[in-house]
């Protein structure tokens, strides 16, 4: 029971980006900071969408200008659509993360691009990356997640076969990682499982990292199911705090804290230090004017 699970923090971005709290980019990249001194090796950091229509995340180069490069520790900016990727290579994030939808309903709503649409767009990153010589600075990891995975606000339930024929197309583009989110938590542990294995057929090559909501009470549940059929990589937020503005309805992140606690509880490794992840959710959740909705903020860790 010592395997390792990465969870990814991705509090700053999708966390704070459906809050009504707008903060500035300093106290955003404190967040960061804090995070990483709790333990967070991959953080999603920022997101490069227009301000307008996300003004929670206004001043991505300004958040990432706030943190010093540090050994171990990686920064991700989430993209929508090129812009958005030209945007980041600027800013020296470690990682860029390609969000696109399984579902059209979606796409065109959070994007203004059908699934297709968006397959096209993510290809035409790969060949100008493939095309790029990359001048004096290194060109970022790329991966790509794909919302609505377990059902869609506009469109409805998604099938197994909607989800892995998206798949198989990153998979045919080379994304070495896939995230699955489930954006407005609607799945439960069964489903999950099925997503998963038919997942693994279509992208046998590639990592799949599973990003769940707990919208419905179902967040903890799922990680768990993901773990026990192989998944090794697991997005969540610090204080459960987030969502999706794009998505009605789309609340509350697996708060990192609460899985956290039930990973270490059963042997497995994370990397974090709890206490510190549980203060940190206190902290944010003053700033953000409301206490975080997780478990663990409220209750604490055990043994005490």
């Amino acid at each position: 029971m010592s395997r390792p699970i990465q969870i990814v923090e991705v509090g700053p971005r999708d966390g704070l980006q459906n809050e009504k709290a707008i903060l500035d980019p300093a106290v955003r990249a404190e967040l960061v900071q804090r995070l990483e001194a709790a333990g967070a090796r991959r953080i999603e950091a920022v997101s490069f969408v227009h301000p307008r229509l996300v003004p929670q995340m206004a001043g991505a180069e300004e958040v990432m200008a706030g943190l010093t490069p540090t050994d171990g520790r990686s920064r991700i900016g989430l993209v929508l659509n090129g812009k958005g990727y030209d945007r980041a290579l600027g800013t020296g994030v470690d990682e860029v993360n390609v969000s696109l939808s399984v579902t059209d309903g979606f796409g065109l709503k959070n994007q203004g691009m059908a699934t297709r649409d968006q397959i096209a767009m993510l290809e035409a990153i790969i060949a100008g990356r493939a095309n790029s010589d990359g001048g004096d600075a290194p060109v970022p990891l790329l991966s790509a997640t794909l919302s609505c995975v377990w059902g869609c606000p506009f469109d409805g339930e998604v099938s197994v076969g909607q989800v892995t024929a998206v798949v198989g197309e990153l998979a045919r583009l080379g994304v070495k990682e896939i995230g699955l989110a489930d954006t407005i938590g609607v799945g439960d542990p069964w489903s999950v499982t099925r997503k998963i294995e038919a997942a693994r057929v279509a992208a046998p090559d590639s990592t799949l990292r599973l990003h769940f909501h707990d919208t419905r009470n179902t967040g903890v549940a799922n990680a768990y199911a993901a773990v026990q059929a192989g998944v090794d990589v697991l997005d969540a937020s610090v204080g459960g705090i987030g969502g999706c503005p794009f998505a009605p309805g789309a609340t509350g992140n697996v708060a990192t804290e609460d899985l956290v606690y039930m990973l270490e509880r059963a042997g497995y490794a994370t990397g974090y230090d709890l206490d510190a992840l549980i203060e940190t959710a206190r902290w944010i959740g003053d700033r953000i004017g409301r206490p975080a909705p997780s478990a663990l903020s409220r209750a604490g860790g055990w043994p005490r």
